[in-house]
């Protein structure tokens, strides 16, 4: 609906000023925008996530982390008091960043070689994944009923 105003200023051809034709301005009509109500109605709802493949490797631990677990032994012996993973965390922080590059070297090399045993592992479970095999039906991911045949339920309800 246009304003009795604006229809005067765009069918007036004496004036030098008009607005531009609806199809100019470049946003949505009310029709095609969404409303409010439409995305108060989806803005709480969570998105479908897919389900991750157990038999896929984990990724290594950057430098740092492997630094961490080093650290977190010894802080938790000089402090076995301290229930705060806060206070570990920042007490870490502080340490890493105050340590040189040669300090650093053996928690990086270690690092590297856990990216390398990664990358491996990787591979292998792409080549196994682009076969066909290891699709969930690995001897590890079974549970033992299924490796039992079957459970007691099923031969109670026959009786």
């Amino acid at each position: 609906m246009i304003p009795q105003t604006l229809q005067q200023v765009r069918v007036s051809s004496d004036s030098s000023f008009s607005y531009p034709p609806d199809s100019m301005k470049g946003g949505q009509t009310k029709s095609e925008a969404t409303s409010t109500d439409q995305r108060r109605k989806t803005r709480g709802r969570k998105k479908k996530t897919t389900t991750k493949d157990p038999n896929k490797p984990k990724r290594p631990p950057s430098a740092f982390f492997v630094f961490l677990d080093d650290f977190r032994r010894e802080f938790n012996e000089a402090n076995p008091n301290n229930k705060s993973v806060a206070a570990v965390g920042k007490a870490a922080g502080a340490k890493w960043k105050s340590m040189s590059e040669e300090e650093k070297a053996p928690y990086a090399s270690k690092a590297e070689s856990r990216k390398s045993e990664y990358l491996k592992s990787m591979q292998q479970y792409n080549m196994n994944l682009a076969s066909g095999t290891n699709r969930g039906e690995d001897d590890e991911s079974k549970s033992e009923v299924d490796e039992a045949g079957g459970s007691n339920e099923e031969e109670e309800d026959e009786d």
